[in-house]
């Protein structure tokens, strides 16, 4: 077995018996070389302060990117209510979270005992508050690996749809890395059709021509928050991740829907 495939049996086994109430499908894990040029080019596509592999770990040479991916049971729950966010929705970012950061530190401490370094940013708040770009974009490690392209939403997309939660850590250990080739998942992307992301975000922050205003989803997801207090830091909205594309690529292989 190598090492990537136990990485992957971590996420697997965690994934499976979570401490909370939120399940899971089966998750996606992918990893990248830490010196692909497409983490330079983070520093322009999202901003100058988007850290580089070496940036968060001193002689990197992979990146580990996974995803959650929520169920439909979770999707429909959402998605039924056009403006409030269901309470199920929120618990799930909460407790997958909680879980994100348990698989890193579960990771990284196996990889510890193997002789490498690893090391990860926790699994959100990674932005600058006034300019509300990541850096470090859990979604964008998870695109350079391979796991997914993006949508109209800005989210990512990946055979297992977007519903659901990224993480990624960084390390020195040499990895197989799952690059592939571009490969379109949205549907608007595709052949210009759906843009229910744009129909549902009840903020209107998102529009046909792919703009996206992080202001008006970030004032959405704070809002929302202050009616979960009692269940902890839920900055959420999740709408956009309601459609087509919620469990499953709108176009391409679906072999893990």
């Amino acid at each position: 077995m190598s090492l990537l495939d136990r990485i992957r049996k971590t996420v697997f086994e965690m994934a499976e018996a979570p401490p909370g109430v939120t399940r899971y499908r089966r998750p996606l894990v992918g990893a990248a070389a830490a010196d692909d040029p497409r983490f330079e080019d983070l520093k322009r596509l999202v901003g100058p302060d988007h850290m580089l592999p070496e940036e968060l770990l001193p002689g990197a040479t992979s990146v580990v990117a996974f995803f959650l991916p929520f169920t439909a049971e979770l999707v429909r729950a959402n998605a039924r209510d056009p403006r409030a966010v269901a309470r199920e929705w929120a618990v799930a970012y909460v407790e997958t979270n909680t879980l994100i950061a348990a698989i890193n530190d579960r990771i990284i401490g196996e990889l510890t005992a193997g002789g490498f370094r690893a090391a990860a940013a926790p699994p959100t708040g990674v932005f600058d508050r006034a300019t509300l770009k990541s850096t470090w974009s859990h979604k964008s490690a998870a695109a350079i690996a391979g796991l997914g392209s993006f949508g109209v939403h800005h989210m990512l997309i990946t055979d297992a749809g977007c519903a659901g939660r990224l993480g990624s850590l960084v390390t020195d250990a040499q990895l197989e890395v799952t690059t592939e080739p571009p490969r379109e998942r949205c549907l608007y992307h595709a052949n210009g059709s759906c843009l229910v992301c744009v129909k549902r975000c009840p903020e209107g922050a998102l529009s046909v021509d792919t703009r996206f205003d992080r202001a008006r989803c970030w004032a959405r997801c704070q809002k929302a928050a202050e009616g979960f207090r009692d269940i902890g830091l839920a900055e959420v909205c999740g709408k956009c991740a309601t459609g087509p594309c919620a469990l499953r690529a709108a176009t391409g292989d679906r072999r893990h829907a």
